[in-house]
């Protein structure tokens, strides 16, 4: 029999028990003995629900059972999760968590220490909620250089895109929607500012670098600046716009950025909508591939920390070697990062169209016959650096602007 602790029982730690009871006959066909949960650990009591004959209030219960192989963390948030897991691990427990936040700051440390101590560190829920990417980066796709990825990782963020492009919703009433439904925070700030994307394509970076990337280090701009006008001028141009998390690999250097993007209806994330996640992953040798999914949720999520139990369960005392080193990379400059922009300017096209083409180079004009009194424009790809100093000399006459992905 494997014994198992589940720290935390909000959202996902419910959902992790509810996967494993729902599931218990085919989760032990796959590990081949039977696994149980022994502990939960929460500061709350449930009455009324079985789970109370197991709950503790104290990890030392925990940390101190030697029958304990796997520790499951879902609390969220860096302390007190980040000293559980620590310890855990030095304990010679396996675990496996959801914590975005954690594994981004200090993954390469907790693999390390898994590493020494021959069990496992495993964190698959952390990126993308219930769809499969990391084990698959680990796995199927070592033999691949991976050489991009692009990747729509925030639900709250693609439901509020889609209901603003599709509905010509402004961003304060799908915000307003989007918490009502329980799909955003009180508190939305992870989500709209990009942070929560960010966290999710640093893990991604490392991962496929195999060094640790910082997610302080990435330039990170929410949705928060997307307005209906924007949406227009998108339709317009039979685009949409996606809030991505993209890294690229430029020679020995790598690129990372999370930022509102318009994408062509060719692109294969254009048609991912709602509160779905699609990472879109391309290998040297691979080509393109994509995966979809429920990007967040309280089964899809547990889905994927069960996939990690029924790993770590068969793996105990076995280091898969899945993960990055300390080192850390040193991303390239964003400022040298190559994009096209589109611009909205007040004014007349007329006008300025000759100081923008001395500026800017050959440009594709774009009108919506409702706006009056500007005007949209996309320029040619140049770096990032080139288009923030050309458009410094247009002050506030630039209303937005939009990166154009490829």
């Amino acid at each position: 029999m494997v014994k198992i602790a589940v720290l935390g029982y909000g959202t996902v730690g419910s959902g992790v028990v509810e996967v494993i009871r729902t599931n218990q006959e085919i989760i032990n066909q796959r590990i081949g003995e039977e696994l149980q949960v022994k502990y939960v650990l929460d500061l709350r009591d449930f009455p009324g629900d079985p789970v109370q004959n197991i709950i503790t209030h104290d990890f030392e219960d925990v940390v101190n059972d030697e029958e304990i192989k796997i520790v499951v963390e879902v609390m969220g948030g860096i302390e007190p999760a980040y000293t559980f897991v620590k310890r855990s691990l030095e304990a010679g427990k396996s675990v496996a968590t959801s914590n975005k936040a954690l594994v981004a700051k200090h993954g390469a440390e907790l693999l390390e220490i898994a590493k020494a101590q021959n069990v496992n560190f495993l964190f698959e829920a952390s990126v993308g909620g219930g769809i499969p990417i990391l084990r698959p980066l680990h796995s199927s796709l070592t033999g691949d250089v991976i050489e991009e990825i692009v990747g729509i990782l925030n639900g709250t963020t693609n439901y509020m895109m889609t209901k603003m492009f599709y509905e010509g919703a402004g961003y304060d009433e799908v915000l307003k929607e989007a918490q009502d439904n329980g799909f955003a925070e009180r508190n939305p700030e992870a989500d709209v500012e990009g942070y929560d994307a960010c966290r999710k394509i640093a893990i991604l970076s490392s991962i496929i670098s195999g060094k640790q990337v910082d997610f302080e280090d990435i330039y990170c701009e929410g949705i928060t600046k997307i307005t209906v006008e924007d949406m227009q001028y998108a339709k317009a141009m039979g685009k949409t716009i996606k809030l991505l998390a993209t890294c690229k690999r430029d020679g020995d250097s790598l690129s990372a950025m999370v930022c509102p993007c318009l994408l062509s209806q060719t692109h294969p994330l254009f048609s991912v909508n709602g509160v779905f996640n699609s990472v879109f992953v391309h290998g040297n040798m691979l080509g393109d591939a994509m995966f979809y999914g429920s990007g967040a949720g309280k089964l899809p999520t547990a889905s994927a920390v069960a996939g990690d139990i029924v790993e770590a369960a068969k793996h105990l005392h076995c280091n898969l070697g899945n993960g990055w080193s300390s080192e850390k990379l040193v991303l390239k400059d964003a400022d040298k990062v190559s994009h096209r922009f589109f611009v909205r300017m007040k004014g007349s096209r007329e006008e300025i169209q000759e100081k923008l083409a001395a500026d800017f180079g050959m440009l594709q004009y774009v009108s919506v016959p409702e706006l009056a009194g500007e005007f949209g424009f996309v320029t040619e790809a140049m770096p990032e650096g080139d288009y923030r100093k050309k458009a410094s000399g247009y002050g506030e006459t630039i209303i937005s602007m939009i990166r154009v992905k490829e």
